[in-house]
């Protein structure tokens, strides 16, 4: 069976690769870009370098700062507002996940109109919006690399999954330097949400062959070097490892899917505000065991590549390792449990049924290689406490 890949038109790989943000809308033919961010790339001055290398190919800009963690219907009306009215003929989306994730909707709505339900999973948007260059500043979403954007729908606490090639960024400038500012827990979070996306990819029931290489890439990539630069950000090297894989693993899981993890994270997310890379890192190993009796070769490689395990190490062994390595992650990184991030017990434990139900109509738990029942799910939820 065939699979369609769907990639970005240009990856600019490396250090430096945003500075050619000019360069780039000007071979799009573009003349009146928008960027989308938030304050925290403002006031750390790289929205003012883009608008330098713009500014060197004589092309004036516009800003919208406005962009907030784990996007929502409300947070990104204003910068649908500002592309309607403002003429704009592609979109700069600058930061980490969020900020691109509301770019890639801004650029629908603003173009398409409509409310971002009317976008949601299970329909495929393959209409183009605005041409989108993205340029990440943390190693985790690979949302420069997806044709997947997230935004939360407050009126119920639901995280929508939007999905198909329209949402799928038209260059990606892919700086490593960009997040030698970032924060160990950052780091952390995003770091873990890359290799989840990587492991995930991997063993998707919607894997190809093509999105293997990927994912296993990733892993090589990520596996050695998260505690690395969860423990001294300045190492450039494994930033640049980091960097690469999450662009890699975000190709892989944007070409095969996610699976459980994703699925049960974004309810945590949407109702109790946890970072998305967070919750991940959260249910990565009570999922990963849920899941392994179904896929252990497939697991068991997901250790090798990582390094956790020895070629020579047979299956079983390796899955061993793999788990032990999940929970020694956590443990290092500091990963909290919900109780301890200080999520309400009684809340949470009675909202397991619902989260369960928004779990299972995202569609990403059919993807899963142990398929879950809505009882199972509501069980993992249960061992995180």
């Amino acid at each position: 069976m065939s699979a369609q890949i769907i990639l970005p038109r240009v990856l600019q790989v490396g250090a430096g690769a945003s500075q050619m943000v000019g360069t780039v809308v000007k071979d799009l033919e573009c003349q009146r870009p928008l960027i989308v961010t938030d304050k925290m790339m403002v006031e750390l001055g790289y929205v003012a370098r883009i608008q330098e290398s713009l500014r060197e190919q004589a092309i004036a800009s516009d800003v919208f700062d406005d962009t907030v963690p784990e996007p929502t219907v409300g947070s990104i009306e204003a910068g649908v507002t500002a592309v309607r009215e403002g003429n704009y003929d592609c979109i700069i989306a600058l930061g980490g996940g969020s900020p691109i994730d509301s770019a890639k909707a801004i650029g629908i709505l603003g173009k398409y109109g409509g409310v971002m339900r009317d976008y949601k999973f299970p329909r495929l948007v393959s209409e183009p919006g605005l041409p989108i260059i993205a340029i990440p500043t943390t190693a985790g979403t690979g949302s420069e690399a997806t044709r997947f954007t997230i935004i939360t729908d407050e009126s119920n606490d639901e995280k929508m999954l939007c999905s198909g090639s329209a949402f799928m960024p038209t260059v990606a400038l892919v700086d490593y330097e960009l997040t030698l500012s970032l924060p160990p827990r950052t780091t952390a979070d995003t770091g873990i949400d890359a290799l989840t996306h990587a492991m995930e990819a991997y063993v998707s029931k919607k894997a190809s062959p093509y999105s293997d290489t990927q994912a296993i890439a990733a892993m090589r990539l990520l596996g050695p070097k998260l505690r690395r630069v969860f423990h001294d950000g300045s190492d450039r090297e494994a930033r640049e490892a980091m960097m690469l894989g999450s662009t890699l693993a975000g190709v892989a899981f944007s070409n095969a899917s996610v699976a459980l993890v994703h699925g049960m994270s974004r309810p945590i997310g949407a109702f109790y505000h946890v970072p998305h890379g967070l919750s991940n890192a959260m249910l990565l190993p009570a999922v990963t065991e849920f899941s392994i009796p179904s896929c252990q070769k497939r697991y068991a490689d997901c250790a090798r590549a990582m390094g956790v395990a020895e070629p020579a190490d047979d299956d079983d062994a390796a899955n061993r390792k793999l788990m032990s390595e999940l929970y020694a992650l956590n443990s290092e990184l500091s990963v909290p449990t919900p109780e301890e991030f200080g999520i309400d017990r009684e809340h949470f434990l009675g909202n397991m049924e619902l989260m369960a139900e928004q779990a299972l109509a995202s569609g990403s738990p059919g993807n899963n290689p142990r398929v879950p029942s809505k009882g199972e799910i509501v069980e993992i939820y249960a061992k995180l406490w």
